[in-house]
């Protein structure tokens, strides 16, 4: 990532985005309005005795026809909203591909093959001081595809790690879950930059067999949060088909995307991504509640695709010698930073405490009428979560958010291992930081959870998720074999 910092998020606040957040509060007002009323009912009815109560009901003169009446409206009421309600969905179980020691590429490796591959020596140390200042460790890996003298980004070797990467991850889930793959309703598969046809989702359908009404989508073009943007489009679905399972599978495939020409902003993609892959069962079943890990809470998506320097700001193009690549900004970070700050201001009133809400309202309103010149008052997330998923897209974008949002360092440790151990792993990382959470067994029942996505166009997509039971280590999994060396020591730059 370009290393510009982000904007302070207490420079400027927008209210409008802080309307969005309130708005979901204003659409449950009368909900919101009951829960007191009933409870101060239920508490004077406690304190009464029975025999008041059994006088106060005598002194109402009720008829049977009365009674039953206003018994068949409760039940008509209680019918429309219990039909009418949106279904919960759960995250049963997930799993993470987990890449073979064949595929691991140290920093070593890396600038042997990089300075073969490449003439222009200005290039090979530019991507040299990338990897020094990139917080990958050296256990990251490329398919087999990438280990080549040049690399061979054909289809074939392209499908051959799509096959491989996200066959593991579902075999891995099916296994933890005992899912049976002719149940799934419901396919959502996320890969940005390889859409072959057939999709990846026909691909999966065929593989495994899946039933000729399966609904699938297949996701491309959309960056590093398109793993959010399937929980999403999930939801929906789920909130629509009752009794349904969703399987939602988030990768990046690698192969074909390595820049073989000089233009540094295109080079960075090469230093920072790796293979990864997730597979989420999600379901909105009674049955599976009971055994499911999480909750969906929210879901906020904000896209700035409407400013020409967002949208431009990660591009795929030719260089000036024909070579194909995904070019970063230098306005990336600042870009981010305003994406960001738009849907933490939309969520905020959906999961921060009222005095934090109050607090910001009442800063932000105090800006707008009295004095321009007030400091925003930055809401305290901590008090919202216990645990921060930040996408893993390099280590600048974690450096800024801990600074920004004020989070410890074991707040971001997640983030900054999973970039150390798996590289940037795109879409997939979230699950790669939910994961290390995990294993390090910090996850408790009630916990809350966020989840933070940057993706091109450019958006900012966010998650949020309630823990519903302990959940133990996992014995297997991407961390199972080094967990107990988490965490590392990352240096700000690492001699090559």
């Amino acid at each position: 990532m370009p290393g510009a910092p982000l904007p302070e998020f207490s420079s400027s606040v927008k209210l409008k985005y802080v309307k969005l957040g309130y708005q979901y509060l204003v659409n449950n007002f009368v909900t919101l309005l009951l829960i007191p009323v009933m409870a101060a009912v239920y508490l004077e009815l406690a304190r009464m005795g029975s025999e008041e109560i059994m006088g106060l009901w005598r002194s109402l003169h009720l008829h049977l026809i009365h009674i039953l009446c206003s018994f068949f409206v409760i039940v008509f009421a209680a019918t429309v909203y219990l039909t009418s309600r949106p279904q919960p969905v759960y995250l049963v179980d997930y799993a993470c591909f987990k890449p073979p020691s064949t595929c691991r590429v140290p920093f070593s490796t890396f600038m042997e093959h990089t300075r073969l591959i490449s003439s222009d020596e200005k290039s090979v140390r530019f991507q040299m001081r990338i990897l020094e200042r990139s917080g990958l460790g050296e256990e990251t890996s490329l398919p087999p595809a990438n280990h080549y003298i040049p690399p061979r980004p054909t289809m074939e070797a392209s499908r051959a790690e799509a096959q491989l990467v996200i066959f593991s991850a579902i075999d891995d889930l099916v296994r933890k879950t005992g899912l049976r793959l002719k149940d799934i309703d419901i396919l959502v598969v996320n890969c940005s930059l390889f859409s072959p046809t057939p999709s990846l989702s026909a691909m999966i359908i065929n593989k495994y067999k899946l039933r000729g009404n399966v609904r699938s989508f297949n996701l491309s073009g959309m960056g590093c949060s398109a793993g959010l943007i399937s929980v999403d489009l999930a939801r929906d679905l789920l909130r629509v088909h009752r009794r349904s399972n969703a399987l939602v599978v988030s990768t990046e495939i690698i192969t074909p995307n390595f820049y073989a020409g000089n233009q540094r902003s295109m080079l960075l993609p090469n230093c920072l991504f790796r293979m990864g892959a997730a597979a989420i069962l999600l379901s909105n079943r009674r049955r599976d509640a009971r055994r499911a890990k999480y909750r969906l809470v929210h879901v906020v998506r904000t896209h700035k695709g409407a400013d020409d320097r967002a949208y431009r700001c990660v591009y795929q193009e030719e260089d000036a010698e024909g070579h194909s690549g995904i070019s970063l900004s230098k306005d990336l970070m600042a870009i981010a930073g305003e994406a960001l700050k738009s849907n933490i201001t939309t969520i905020g009133p959906l999961v921060l405490p009222m005095s934090e809400q109050l607090l910001f309202f009442l800063t932000l309103v105090g800006r707008k009428l009295i004095n321009p010149k007030w400091k925003p008052y930055i809401p305290d997330f901590k008090l919202a979560f216990e645990h921060f998923c930040i996408h893993a897209g390099g280590r600048a974008v974690i450096d800024e958010l801990q600074k920004n949002l004020e989070l410890s360092a074991e707040h971001v440790e997640a983030s900054r291992m999973t970039l150390h151990r798996f590289g940037n792993t795109s879409s997939s990382s979230l699950w790669y930081e939910l994961n290390y959470i995990e294993s390090k067994g910090r996850m408790r029942r009630g916990d809350r959870v966020w989840q933070i996505g940057f993706g091109s166009g450019f958006k900012c997509n966010s998650a949020v998720w309630k823990c519903l039971r302990a959940v133990k280590p996992p014995v297997d999994g991407p961390w199972s074999d080094c967990i107990d060396r988490y965490p590392v020591d990352v240096p700000e730059v690492v001699s090559l």
